[in-house]
């Protein structure tokens, strides 16, 4: 890195100017990852309930809220194995626990809060949920609008790649149709039967269609600027989902952040760029919700196939990043967090000097964070330990030296920002 570009980062400080609703739909890209070759399942569910919010003649303002909702119901899903029985089977003995991860997460961010308690209840039958004290009708509908959809969504996608959907649907509506009053409100069961006459309404969740659709929303929605601390809690939010994948992988995402901050301001960033790389190592794993559970888990070496699938995951990050204006510099950031110094990195193999002080910090946090985190396989390094292999990796010329020298200067600062958590060497 040159001179002046070291100079560049350090004083220009730099205000983060984003919308929250396209920082919103961006990320609920990830959520959608988990599906590995299906990536839209939460789009398609929010554009059919958005559907049906119209033809029952509810606002635009309500229909919006439904179609967000739809994005962010499986908020509480990063698990594969999980997103399989969501497609593959109509209900299973486990399919409450994400709507109780999920609906704890949105609780906590306010701008997300009122679709807690719908995604709480999306798998519960109508008929458990007219029975619930306390429980408004309006909420009650909106959850079970959700369920409806999804289930829709899940018995139709076998049929989105063959062309052969338009020949289903009629089984499909009489699937809903049979669980009116069980499962499903009489009434947005009979909206549903309605809406879905169409074929434009199954088209619509074609490739082009959802595509389509997106645009629309993003043109109808209100701009709402997003405040740092508003970002870095969503940022927050969504490195839980990331982190709760495996647990070989429990808090890295925030113990990174909590380092490369550590670093940064201590190399003198200015408040500002340490915001940014906060928040780009709190969501610098996003692509790994698209890695089956099986390969992150596996205890043995991996195939070069199954490497070829982890080694993409920084990319699927920068592919969800990069298109929140905004975000340009974070997207590379946190893309950046395999690429060495040595130009052998993935996914760009960038040489030294393109690589930028940000994505140095985070290169070093990353691995730091993992050597000195409890794994289910081993104990976290000893803070000597830790030390000494980062020094073998600098001296590979695989991390930055220089970076790495400031963490020494102070390891147990750096193991203790490292270890959110609370366990230090």
């Amino acid at each position: 890195m040159s001179n002046a570009t070291a100079s560049r980062n350090v004083h220009d400080d730099c205000s983060i100017h984003v919308d929250l609703r396209e920082v919103i739909h961006a990320l609920s890209d990830a959520l959608d990852l988990v599906g590995i070759d299906d990536v839209a399942h939460g789009k398609r569910v929010g554009i059919l309930a958005y559907h049906c919010a119209l033809t029952r003649g509810q606002s635009r303002a309500q229909a919006s809220f439904l179609f967000d909702l739809g994005l962010l119901h499986d908020i509480g899903v990063s698990s594969t194995r999980t997103h399989h029985h969501l497609v593959s089977e109509f209900d299973w003995a486990g399919s409450q626990q994400h709507c109780l991860t999920g609906a704890a997460l949105l609780a906590g961010f306010s701008p997300l809060a009122a679709m807690a308690e719908p995604v709480r209840y999306h798998h519960t039958p109508w008929e458990k949920l007219v029975a619930m004290p306390g429980l408004s009708r309006d909420i009650a509908e909106q959850a079970n609008l959700i369920y409806l959809v999804d289930r829709v969504d899940a018995m139709a996608a076998a049929f989105y790649s063959s062309g052969e959907l338009l020949t289903h649907t009629p089984a499909i509506r009489e699937q809903i149709a049979q669980r009116s009053g069980q499962h499903f409100a009489p009434q947005l069961v009979e909206v549903f039967l309605q809406a879905s006459k169409a074929e434009a309404f199954w088209l619509q969740l074609e490739p082009r269609g959802i595509a389509g659709m997106l645009q629309d929303m993003r043109e109808l929605s209100l701009p709402c600027q997003a405040s740092t601390a508003q970002l870095k809690q969503l940022a927050t939010l969504f490195s839980c989902i990331v982190d709760a994948k495996s647990p070989f992988t429990a808090r890295h995402s925030q113990g990174v952040a909590g380092l490369s901050r550590w670093l940064a301001e201590r190399l003198g960033l200015t408040p500002g760029r340490c915001d940014q790389l906060e928040i780009a190592a709190l969501l610098h794993d996003l692509g790994k919700l698209r890695v089956p559970d099986e390969i992150l888990e596996k205890p043995a070496g991996l195939t070069s196939r199954e490497r070829s699938l982890i080694n993409a995951h920084s990319f699927e990050t920068y592919q969800i990043l990069r298109h929140i204006r905004g975000f340009e510099e974070i997207a590379c950031w946190a893309a950046y967090h395999h690429e060495e110094p040595d130009g052998h990195g993935y996914p760009f193999h960038l040489s030294a000097d393109s690589m930028c002080i940000e994505a140095r910090i985070l290169r070093v946090a990353d691995i730091f964070q993992a050597l000195a985190q409890d794994r289910p396989y081993r104990a976290g390094l000893s803070a000597d330990a830790v030390l000494a292999t980062l020094q073998q990796l600098a001296a590979q010329q695989r991390i930055d030296p220089a970076i790495l020298a400031l963490a020494a200067r102070d390891m147990a600062g750096a193991m203790a920002a490292a270890l959110p958590a609370g366990k230090a060497a």
